[in-house]
This record gives structure tokens, C-alpha cells and sequence, in this order.
């Protein structure tokens, strides 16, 4: 018996394989891919823009410089940069439009625009529908109809309304239910708000008052 097992070791002798080398060859090879991976994986990784930027941002007519990080949308550098928090962050997934802001004349959901896609163009939020202490005519027709309970959904309702007049200064009620279906008020004043923009429409003639 111990004469066969010379022999094995005696032919592994002589073609230079043992199965130890081979053993201890696996483990040095597993830590050279160990200490490699990490700069493979670096040098793949993609490079991501990261730190503050300062922008310039048109806003209501008046240009506003504010700086913010890549990833900041319009609507957190409106109300966390800015102090402009009539536009309201309900869900953050562009589905109730309580962030509803106007960008080169077209509804947008603050929330799904970044800051700086927003550079070079003509922004408008509730804030500047008209002038201080007075009120533009759909947010007129809003108080008189009772178009808002909690009040948290109404800015971005006006703003929808008054995009939404802009292109129908004389929409039907079915007109305004179907324009208006991006928003959603969790008080259920749907009536009143439909009510409202039938009333505006009569006091304001596509962007004749903005």
C-alpha cells in the first residue's frame, strides 16, 4: 500500500503538480482578483455630479439666482431656496398636481422638473398670477365658489385652471372636468372647482389678465 502511494507522489514530483500547489495556487488567485476588484470596480463606476451649483432662474418676470444641488427639483428650490410656497408637495411622484407651476406657458408638476432644466425659461407660480392684494380672476372665482376647503390642492388648481383657460376661453363643463383631471383634491370640492373655471372663463379671456 505504501509502495502505490510513492509511486503517486513520485509522478507528481516529477510532472511539478501536487494537489497542494494546486490548492495554494486557487487561494492566490482569489486574493489577487479580491485586491483588483475594487479598482475595477471604480474605474466602471460612472461619474455623478455632485455639490452646489449656482442657477439663475426666471420667475413670475424677475430673474432669482439660487444655488442648488443637480438633483433639486423646481418645485424644493421654489419653496425650500426660495420662499415661494404657494406650489405644494403632497405626493413627490407627479400624480395630484398640488405642485402645479406653469413653464414656458405649459402645466408642469413641480415636482418631476429639475432646477436646472428649468434655466432660460419663463416660470410662473401662484405667486405672481397678479399683483399683491389683489387677485387674478380665477382665483376670484374660486372664493366665490367655495373651490377649496383644506386649501391645500387650490394653488396648483388655479394655476391648472388658468393653463387650462388659456387654451379654452370657453370650454364646456365636461371641457373643464376632463382639463382638469391632473389634479386631485382629497376634500372632494370637485363640483365647486368646475363651477369656479365656468365663472373665470367669462372674466378672463386666454392669458388676456396674466
Amino acid at each position: 500500500m505504501s509502495s502505490n502511494n510513492d509511486s503517486e507522489k513520485d509522478k507528481q514530483a516529477q510532472s511539478g503538480f501536487s494537489r497542494r500547489s494546486w490548492l495554494g495556487g486557487v487561494g492566490t488567485g482569489a486574493v489577487g482578483v479580491g485586491v483588483l476588484a475594487p479598482e475595477a470596480d471604480a474605474q466602471a463606476a460612472p461619474k455623478v455630479m455632485s455639490g452646489e451649483v449656482e442657477i439663475s432662474l426666471d420667475i413670475n418676470g424677475k430673474k432669482r439666482s439660487v444655488k442648488v444641488e443637480p438633483r433639486t427639483t423646481l418645485l424644493d428650490a421654489l419653496r425650500n431656496r426660495m420662499d415661494m410656497t404657494g406650489a405644494k408637495r403632497v405626493c413627490d411622484r407627479g400624480t395630484c398636481g398640488a405642485c402645479t407651476v406653469s413653464v414656458n406657458g405649459k402645466i408642469v408638476y413641480g415636482c418631476t422638473m429639475l432646477a436646472v432644466d428649468a434655466v432660460g425659461k419663463n416660470i410662473q407660480t401662484i405667486e405672481g398670477l397678479a399683483p399683491e392684494g389683489q387677485l387674478h380672476p380665477v382665483s376670484a372665482a374660486f372664493v366665490n365658489n367655495d373651490a377649496q376647503q383644506c386649501g391645500y390642492c387650490t394653488p396648483g388648481f388655479v394655476m391648472a385652471a388658468k393653463g387650462f383657460l388659456d387654451k379654452h376661453p370657453n370650454p364646456t363643463y365636461e371641457q373643464v372636468e376632463k382639463g382638469l383631471a391632473g389634479n386631485i383634491c382629497r376634500c372632494g370640492t370637485y363640483v365647486g372647482v368646475r363651477k369656479a373655471v365656468l365663472e373665470a372663463a367669462k372674466n378672463y379671456k386666454g392669458g388676456s389678465n396674466a
